[in-house]
């Protein structure tokens, strides 16, 4: 091996072993400043708690010439399957057979 060989061999390998080292004390110091943050922050929060962030406020938003329409015709449909439920339906059925009674007496009493 001659001069230069060996030379620049040994310069490769001193580069390496340095940069390795640089790079494993870069990444090792990078850890323990995550972990002293982390541990700062359990610390401050166990001494001065975080407060808890506001509760959101609700959106409103401006209702729209269609959306006050489905809202009518909801209020109306509602309206009117509340009165069907609500209807006394054999007192119903009287009322109309009264009526018809009413009408074919009058209507015999007219031949």
């Amino acid at each position: 091996m001659g001069f230069t060989t060996g030379f620049l061999g040994g310069v490769t390998l001193t580069s390496s072993i340095l940069y390795l080292t640089i790079a494993l004390h870069t990444k090792n110091r990078v850890t323990q400043a995550a972990l002293l943050r982390q541990q700062r922050l359990v610390l401050t929060n166990t001494i001065e708690p975080i407060p808890p962030p506001p509760e959101p406020i609700a959106r409103e938003a401006p209702v729209g010439l269609v959306e006050m329409a489905k809202d009518r015709w909801n209020r109306e449909l509602e309206t009117a399957v509340r009165k069907v439920y609500n209807t006394d339906w054999r007192r119903v059925r009287e009322d109309a057979e009264d009526r018809v009674e009413g009408i074919i007496g009058r209507l015999r009493e007219t031949k």
